[in-house]
């Protein structure tokens, strides 16, 4: 401030005063920090469609209105299913773990922007000095006497306070704050990638549960028959109508049908398993509440698939990698922002006294402004600056995959839903067809008009048929859930998420 008055000072006799010079000089650093600064970061503009590599005509079969996929789980009215999908919302643990990360962003965001502002700290100190050994002292006056001069320890108490500000001339500062915001707004993204990912892992989980429980209903049910097919056998060769390879295959089959019982009770106990541990809980917490065995969850024949513009929108993936590039862009801002002059100014004051009364009767101050400039660093700032660069490039391309992964997805669903709708029609008219073949087959080998290896034959049938049945439906159901999902349905796109207080 002093050479700053010296420069304004017309003369040594001016009528300023001294403290009327002090003012023009604070006018003048207030100026300086007010000055609008200008930001080295690249302008960043959200990339259209045609710049992340979509097709001109690709597009999805879309209803006249777009359904509402917020929560599609309830199209499959199925009660159990929306409460497992909604307990899963709330006490998975992978996303309690990105919510935590959600949170950890959040905190940055609020470190980089308490860059922009003055910091202050405040200091107090209190000493105490004693004399190093003994009490007393003695002195011999001029006239031969001597007296004792007491020693005792004397107080000292300071405060102080300083304060600094570092001036973002260069927006090195907000483009730093702007790549923090990006990256919470990502987190959020990421946050709700993982809560769409739990509710489809949950309803396929469930959807599997239900195709296991018709398997083992129809490997029950097969059983029941090949008990009566290994009956009539046995008593047509007791009657010397046949020999006893009739029996003998009727109890290979039979025992096959068996065998396969205990596989498809370990797939289902898994699926159940996997269900409670989705849901927070233990894996045999939810197998009371599913004992009951259900129809597999049939959603509905047509939905509103959408249009490329909607996947981009409704996708959290897509938006998370979309402010992954925003925040790659503001660090070219900061590290391009080393190459320019840093000012900081600051100041402080400071009082000291014997005693906390008079602490306050004389305080001293000081103020100081400070500017560098990188002049040599061996090509260190440089780097960072093509590094950022790099990394942003690096961003864009992992945009454009994302983006084409989306359209990958709902293209893979639709055929998916679209072939098991087509499996389970050509299935239900088998086992309508192999069901009569196989009453025919029966009733034919009751009366000897035909071989225990024919009607084993329309059995084995009648059996690929069910199950064929139940896991094209099963299919469906999962195609469907598939498709849900990679249209981003599953959450509230039209706001951010953010980290709870």
């Amino acid at each position: 401030f002093e050479t700053i008055c010296d420069n304004l000072r017309l003369d040594e006799q001016s009528s300023h005063t001294h403290s009327t010079c002090m003012n023009r000089a604070f006018l003048l650093l207030t100026g300086v920090v007010l000055l609008p600064s200008c930001t080295m970061a690249p302008a960043y503009e959200p990339k259209s469609a045609s710049d992340l590599g979509v097709p001109d005509q690709w597009s999805v079969p879309a209803a006249p209105e777009r359904a509402d996929l917020t929560r599609w789980w309830q199209s499959f009215d199925d009660p159990v299913l929306g409460q497992l999908v909604e307990q899963a919302a709330q006490s998975n643990l992978d996303l309690a773990q990105a919510l935590a990360r959600l949170r950890q962003a959040r905190e940055a965001l609020v470190i980089s922007r308490a860059s922009l502002l003055p910091s202050a700290n405040a200091s107090a100190n209190y000493n105490r000095t004693e004399p190093f050994r003994g009490g007393d002292t003695t002195q011999t006056l001029p006239d031969g006497s001597i007296v004792t001069i007491g020693s005792s320890g004397r107080d000292s108490i300071s405060l102080g306070l300083d304060a600094s500000y570092q001036l973002d001339l260069f927006g090195g500062v907000r483009s730093s704050v702007d790549a923090s915001r990006a990256q919470y707004e990502g987190a959020g993204f990421d946050y709700a990638t993982v809560l769409l990912s739990v509710q489809s892992e949950v309803a396929r989980n469930y959807v599997l549960a239900r195709a296991y429980q018709a398997q083992i209903e129809n490997a029950q049910a097969n059983l029941a028959i090949q008990d009566d097919n290994l009956e009539i056998a046995g008593f047509r060769v007791q009657a010397g109508l046949v020999s006893s390879l009739d029996a003998e295959q009727a109890r290979a089959s039979r025992a096959q049908t068996a065998a396969s019982l205990p596989q498809i009770e370990q797939q289902y106990n898994a699926a159940v398993s996997r269900i409670g541990v989705l849901t927070g809980q233990a894996p045999g917490a939810l197998k009371d509440m599913l004992a009951t065995p259900k129809p597999i969850p049939q959603g509905p024949e047509d939905i509103a698939a959408g249009i490329p513009a909607d996947v981009l929108r409704q996708r959290p993936d897509v938006r998370s990698a979309e402010r992954n590039l925003a925040a790659a862009t503001a660090q070219i801002g900061v590290s391009r922002a080393e190459l320019f002059p840093a000012l900081s100014i600051g100041g402080s004051l400071s009082a000291s006294a014997a005693s906390i009364g008079n602490v306050l009767d004389t305080i001293t101050g000081s103020l100081f402004a400070r500017l560098s400039q990188l002049i040599f660093d061996g090509g260190r700032t440089s780097a960072q600056i093509r590094s950022a660069q790099a990394g942003a490039e690096g961003a864009f391309a992992g945009y454009r995959l994302t983006v084409l992964n989306a359209l990958e997805d709902v293209e893979n669903a639709l055929v998916a839903l679209r072939t098991a709708g087509e499996r389970e029609r050509q299935f239900a008219i088998a086992l309508d067809a192999a069901s009569t073949s196989a009453l025919l087959a029966r009733d034919q080998y009751r009366t000897g008009l035909t071989d225990f290896t024919t009607l084993n034959a329309q059995e084995a049938s009648l059996i690929s048929a069910r199950n064929g049945l139940v896991q094209a439906r099963a299919d469906k159901a999962n195609a469907l859930i598939a498709l849900y999902t990679a249209l981003g349905g599953g959450w509230d796109s039209t706001v951010t998420p953010t980290a709870p207080q």
